[in-house]
């Protein structure tokens, strides 16, 4: 006896996998992959857990979406300069001035990323220890 497979055929295609690492390395939530794929984002977790190749490449796309905005987060939390230019009209011609943009070091971004990689020493709560007296029930007016 032959064995068939049961359901559906499969709309996955290999070319998948490729796009799938390009769309999360752009930042596409598994919604979104799904929407562009022209699928449920339950057939997105089957071809996930069908496709070894395809979960990874979601996996890897994912990973460098994420270190970009961490390197983000970073030089914003120190400031950081970039070259930029002005283009101004003067008498009809455009002229072109370069010029070095500047941004501070910004406070939230620096909080945020040391709250994240030293919750030790940076997180917000704060624990107290009380220690009740011994006669605790005179207080009380027990006897």
């Amino acid at each position: 006896m032959d064995k068939r497979e049961v359901g559906r055929p499969t709309s996955f295609k290999p070319e998948f996998v490729e796009q799938a690492r390009k769309l999360a390395s752009l930042g596409a939530t598994d919604r979104e992959a799904a929407e562009f794929f022209e699928v449920a984002e339950s057939t997105l977790y089957l071809w996930k857990h069908t496709q070894p190749e395809f979960s990874e490449a979601l996996k890897v796309g994912k990973e460098t979406a994420d270190a970009r905005v961490e390197q983000s987060l970073y030089r914003r939390a120190l400031g950081y300069s970039h070259d930029a230019v002005k283009i101004m009209m003067a008498d009809g011609v455009p002229i072109v001035e370069p010029y070095v943009e500047h941004y501070p070091p910004d406070t939230t971004a620096a909080i945020f990323w040391l709250k994240n990689r030293k919750p030790e020493q940076w997180r917000d709560k704060t624990t107290v220890e009380h220690e009740l007296p011994k006669d605790m029930g005179a207080w009380l007016g027990e006897r």
